[in-house]
């Protein structure tokens, strides 16, 4: 007699990310049940009896794609402050000091929606109000790996070389906000939603609050994910107050090691990110967010050759303008290659196993997800093959599968979507919502955003402003 579980998922080819590649393997089939995966065997078998049969004649099925740095909140000011210096404080502050908390869960809800869309199935968000953000992803079904930001500075437009003000009541406020979350959301959907301690970056939070979270992070068994040496402008508040680069300041304060998601590195030397490498801590790393508002590549090569653990991120839609993994993908293999000057860098395996299985050792999850072996969590997605973007197939000599998805495919090719074992995108449409609703909601707001930043953009007077009074906008 056939075992009874809940589905069983039949594709031609399915890349499982076993071993120290990508686990390939034709004419498949996953045997799910309960949330997890507790088989994987050829097609031309009969083990179970399934209560949901899904037979993809033509796709490719893979681990879902993790996004382990995002701010969906930022959604609501997509391409307000690409192509300017100073990013943060010239370009995305004048919009982001008069957005209300509606406006951004409205943003938060589009950008989800888009990840999802493109494949993603774990997302990690991070921003100041994540209550409304943990009821979307439960709504949706996604996997959340959600961060409270906490933050101890005025905020206001500061000019550059300029020391922030710092707010320790706020900073406390925001951290007793992070506690609350943490209290309220983590483990919940039966473990579908984390929660994480997220102090805004080292330049942005008193040394004793630091501590202070570090040790309620230790304490409650999460992760800290944290800015990192994110920039000059970092480094320059670091040196200014304490007379220390940000890796050196926390290695002083015993902030290096595995309960660190260290994001962006940007302004880290090869030497300082192999100690935070060395460290345990892993690397969130955004290269397209980062391309787009400083115009460089993080050291990810000397922390990867260290043996440090590194996730991509999408970052936020005002610097990267969009939440799509596999155009992360394409741009970690792309802006490595041109790095180094050598087209073998950094080849398309690669960086699809940083957006499955080495991401969730990244974030600190794989044991649970990130690759599709028995005992799993049965998180995956299928790409439709017969799409121009994917064809033509190859299986022999070699396979063409993963340089088309990482160099060619745009995230359409996505199809079909399950977290914890349940569908939540089939043909390419997101189960239980209206996505057209939320596109709407997010129409309505941008003309009353735009007129209460105005004042300030334009007495900035930053690159997009003259860009704007000289017609090129």
């Amino acid at each position: 007699m056939p075992i009874k579980i809940d589905m069983l998922v039949k594709a031609p080819h399915i890349y499982t990310m076993e071993g120290e590649g990508v686990g390939y393997r034709s004419n498949t089939t996953l045997a799910i049940d309960s949330g997890k995966i507790i088989d994987v065997f050829s097609a031309s078998e009969n083990r179970y009896e399934a209560n949901e049969y899904i037979d993809l004649k033509h796709h490719v099925v893979l681990p879902g794609f993790i996004d382990s740095h995002m701010h969906t909140g930022d959604n609501i000011m997509r391409g307000l402050a690409q192509d300017t210096s100073h990013w943060m404080m010239y370009g995305l502050q004048p919009f982001d000091n008069v957005v209300s908390d509606d406006e951004l869960d409205a943003g938060s809800r589009l950008a989800i929606i888009e990840a999802i869309k493109a494949g993603t199935t774990t997302l990690g968000d991070y921003n100041w109000q994540m209550e409304n953000v943990c009821r979307f992803i439960k709504k949706i079904g996604a996997r959340g790996h959600i961060t409270q930001m906490i933050r101890a500075i005025v905020s206001r437009v500061y000019d550059p070389g300029e020391l922030y003000e710092f707010d320790e009541i706020k900073g406390e406020e925001s951290f007793k906000r992070n506690l609350e979350l943490f209290e309220k959301w983590h483990g919940a959907e039966g473990g579908r939603i984390r929660i994480l301690f997220g102090p805004q970056g080292a330049d942005f939070v008193s040394p004793e609050l630091l501590l202070k979270v570090k040790k309620a992070a230790i304490e409650r068994k999460t992760m800290i994910h944290m800015h990192v040496q994110q920039g000059e402008r970092e480094t320059a508040q670091m040196i200014g107050r304490y007379g220390k680069r940000t890796t050196e300041f926390l290695a002083k304060i015993g902030y290096l090691d595995s309960t660190l998601m260290a994001v962006h590195l940007a302004d880290c030397n090869d030497q300082e990110a192999a100690e935070i490498a060395k460290s345990g801590a892993s690397m969130l790393f955004c290269p397209g967010s980062i391309a787009i508002i400083d115009g460089i590549l993080p050291p990810v090569l000397p922390f990867i050759e260290a043996g440090g653990k590194v996730a991509l991120g999408s970052d936020q839609a005002p610097g990267n303008n969009c939440h799509n993994i596999i155009n992360e993908m394409k741009n970690a293999a792309l802006f490595c290659k041109l790095e180094k000057k050598n087209p073998e860098i950094m080849p398309a395996w690669k960086v699809l196993r940083m957006a499955t299985i080495e991401g969730a050792k990244a974030i600190g999850l794989g044991d649970e997800i990130g690759s599709l072996e028995i005992g799993k969590r049965a998180d995956f997605i299928a790409i439709d093959l017969h799409v121009p973007s994917m064809q033509p197939v190859y299986t022999f000599p070699m396979r063409n599968i993963v340089p088309n998805l990482v160099y060619s495919a745009r995230g359409s090719e996505v199809v079909f979507s399950v977290v914890d074992g349940r569908i939540i995108m089939e043909n390419g449409k997101i189960s239980g919502i209206d996505e057209l609703e939320y596109i709407r909601d997010v129409d309505k707001y941008p003309d009353d955003i735009g007129r209460r930043a105005s004042e300030e953009f334009y007495r900035i007077n930053g690159t997009n402003a003259r860009f704007m009074s000289e017609g090129k906008l």
